[in-house]
């Protein structure tokens, strides 16, 4: 007699959606935006896929100009007018007007950044609109509505300036020009925190903790205890009124993704792998791992550090993979590698592949605009006020 597994141990071996979805097999249309192009996507497969890129983009001319960021993949790099980080990218975009389409292949935050900065007549394209920021997402518009509440029944809000990471979105943006603050990016932070306390007694640093903890304590001198956590997903942040009033940075709860794995472990068996290595990571790192790291920097500073580095150096990175791979082919003469063991992408980064390239290149040669991204007038009146206020800083 033959018994089967919903008999033996009481489960339905019949898939779930969820598992389909865990496998590959199909996709969450509740939480997966985007996933599904109007029409047809290439095949990854398609052996066309470079010559049709190049048809496109040349069909298009000085019509379109793609972005692409340090952390995308090599086959659309190769396609990109200009490479760079989010905002150097959305600058860019602001100095070529005469581009009618902007395709940036990078995450949500950075596509709305292009399009406060550049004109009304230009459309920012997202080739996959799932291509988000999980840092970004862990702050939205009523949490940090929620917080500032908190700081006002704290008695400190009028004291408080809001600095917000380039890597938020535009609402958070938004939030901060409202609320006299500024923007910063990984190299002008400590600027953008000297300006904020010239303003006020305390700093609230949206969304990454590492970036703010790190600022404050290895560059400005402040000490861990100046800095508390805000939960968002606790009551009052998890904090009391007496802890807020004695912070001087107020940092919320949120963090990259891929630099938040590297570890302690990570830089000393490198370290231990590779006798002579030099440590270099992002500040988005944990600080532990910063303060093991014998330097310290953005992505532009990281790639400057490589480019002014000697033959024969050895170098671990803490940042995307896709850069790291990068560098290490840029530069044959030095021992390059990955700071952990385990490879990490940017997932939502690589959400941006060839093919959606494709798709999006030949939709603008066929008249359609597809993915366009949009911020409303009122949000992108405050955002650019905080944007700014960080161009005005020394």
């Amino acid at each position: 007699m033959t018994t089967t597994i919903t008999e033996t141990y009481g489960v339905d071996p019949t898939p779930t959606p969820l598992a389909l979805l865990l496998l590959g097999r199909e996709a969450d249309p509740n939480s997966e935006r985007g996933v599904e192009c109007p029409g047809d996507l290439p095949a990854a497969s398609d052996p066309d896929l470079v010559a049709r890129a190049r048809a496109a983009k040349e069909a298009l001319g000085e019509r379109v100009f793609i972005l692409g960021h340090h952390y995308q993949r090599d086959e659309v790099i190769e396609f990109a007018d200009v490479t760079g980080d989010s905002f150097k990218l959305a600058r860019d975009a602001a100095a070529r007007p005469e581009a009618e389409y902007i395709v940036f292949c990078g995450v949500h935050f950075m596509a709305e950044s292009a399009d406060i900065l550049t004109g009304d007549a230009q459309q920012v394209v997202l080739p996959d609109l799932a291509a988000g920021c999980s840092m970004a997402d862990m702050a939205t518009a009523e949490q940090v509505a929620e917080c500032w509440d908190v700081l006002t029944d704290a008695g400190i809000a009028d004291v408080t300036v809001p600095v917000s990471y380039m890597n938020s979105s535009a609402d958070i943006k938004a939030f901060t020009g409202k609320h006299g603050g500024t923007i910063c990016t990984s190299s002008n932070a400590q600027r953008a925190l000297e300006w904020a306390f010239e303003q006020g007694q305390k700093v609230l640093f949206l969304p990454d903790q590492h970036l703010g903890r790190n600022t404050a304590v290895r560059e400005m001198g402040l000490s861990l205890d100046d800095c508390v956590l805000y939960n968002p997903h606790k009551p009052g942040g998890g904090l009391t009124a007496e802890q807020l009033r004695d912070a001087k940075m107020i940092l919320w709860r949120g963090h990259c993704s891929v630099h938040g794995r590297f570890s302690l472990d990570s830089v000393n068996d490198v370290r231990e792998r590779i006798p002579g290595v030099t440590v270099l990571v992002h500040p988005e790192c944990k600080h532990e791992v910063v303060a093991a790291a014998d330097m310290v920097g953005s992505t532009e500073y990281i790639i400057k550090a490589l480019d002014a580095a000697g033959p024969g150096s050895k170098w671990a990175i803490g940042t995307e993979l896709n850069l790291v791979r990068r560098l290490a082919k840029a530069h044959p003469d030095k021992e390059v590698v990955f700071l952990d063991r385990a490879v990490c992408f940017c997932s939502t980064m690589n959400r941006i592949d060839l093919p959606h390239l494709v798709w999006a290149l030949e939709s603008l040669v066929e008249g359609r605009v597809p993915n366009v991204i949009r911020v409303d007038p009122e949000t992108e009146k405050y955002a650019k006020a905080a944007l700014d206020r960080m161009l005005a800083l020394p």
